[in-house]
């Protein structure tokens, strides 16, 4: 038997960063995203000897473990699989063995600021629970992976990103010290097939740590910062009215709320942007775009803009000259799956 899980990377459209404690939990945050056709994958086989292989095949990391029921934490690449694992155990009270060989391949790159860290642990966690019959509904599996990746792991981040691989699609989500409420958005076929011809994103080809970018974030909301505070307030403003241009079709407004959105989120951080960055999205607006922002914390990965009537061919000939990648928008409505094969 063989056990496949796929789960969608998602676009932060507004709100990004009011989703991470303490911001949350003192004023609530709000961020509405979309999960696009991209994909972290996971592949489970339970095994008959006891090893436990995991190949993470888009980092390039193979591993064979021999009798191990519970993996001590080090820092490494795989710490987030054995974290799963760890949890797994604890969590649903496994005594007998978990043997099997796990297949990884995500297709961004880390620190892309698509959520692929957080989306591969909801594929990996909804694989798991596919074998072992784990009785997760959607919020439960989002919080699972959440609570795996910043309780046990200590990683720095939101909640976003679990909520939007395990829901799909194009959500409103609001988030406090105790809940998270996930609303699907009903927006029409022909704004969504208008928002992927406007929308262009930029890999910049460099990547970078999105924890270190958090970390300032949350301690200057922690230290009380007006500044940082403002930023994110506006931030939490603007996924209102994203939701509202979204919902209403008032598509030419978004690029003009994405422009806004960066700026505040300069405001929350000095590590958000750098003169790279500066650079490509003031030639982007230049040559026609409306507005764009990072994806994610910022600092690097992909950037997005909305781009005005047929200007997408002149800007992705000018993005191009940096020497990034330039790739169009498709969104997908479905949230994380699960099968099993004989194949």
């Amino acid at each position: 038997m063989i056990i496949r899980s796929r789960a969608p990377l998602r676009l932060g459209l507004a709100g990004g960063g009011t989703d991470v404690s303490p911001y949350s939990d003192k004023f609530g945050g709000a961020i509405l995203n979309a999960t696009i056709n991209k994909f972290a994958y996971a592949t489970l086989m339970p095994l008959d000897i006891p090893q436990i292989v995991i190949k993470c095949h888009d980092i390039n990391e193979h591993h064979v473990f021999n009798n191990v029921d519970e993996f001590d934490l080090k820092d490494s690449k795989l710490r987030l699989i054995q974290g799963i694992h760890n949890r797994i155990r604890r969590e649903f009270n496994i005594s007998k063995p978990m043997f099997y060989q796990l297949e990884t391949y995500v297709d961004a790159p880390p620190g892309s600021g698509l959520g692929s860290s957080s989306t591969l642990v909801v594929a990996i966690v909804a694989a798991f629970a596919e074998w072992l019959g784990l009785p997760l509904g959607e919020y439960d599996l989002a919080q699972l992976a959440y609570s795996i990746e910043r309780e046990d792991l200590g990683l720095s981040g939101g909640k976003q990103d679990q909520y939007a691989a395990t829901f799909g699609g194009f959500n409103f989500m609001e988030f406090y010290a105790d809940r998270v409420v996930v609303n699907p958005l009903r927006i029409k076929q022909e704004y969504i097939h208008e928002l992927e011809f406007s929308l262009i994103q930029y890999y910049t080809g460099t990547s970078r740590l999105s924890s270190r970018i958090i970390d300032a974030q949350v301690k200057n909301v922690s230290d009380h910062s007006t500044k940082s505070i403002d930023g994110m307030h506006s931030l939490k403003s603007l996924a209102y009215n994203m939701k509202e241009a979204l919902l209403r079709g008032k598509l030419n407004q978004i690029g003009n709320l994405l422009n806004d959105g960066w700026q505040s989120k300069k405001e929350t951080a000095d590590e958000i942007s750098n003169p790279m960055i500066d650079e490509i999205y003031e030639s982007a607006i230049h040559n026609g775009a409306l507005g764009g922002k990072m994806s994610g914390a910022g600092g690097g990965g992909y950037m997005m803009f909305y781009v005005k009537n047929c200007y997408v061919y002149h800007i992705t000939n000018v993005l191009k000259e940096y020497g990034g990648l330039v790739e169009r928008v498709s969104f997908y409505d479905k949230g994380v799956l699960t099968w099993k094969t004989n194949a």
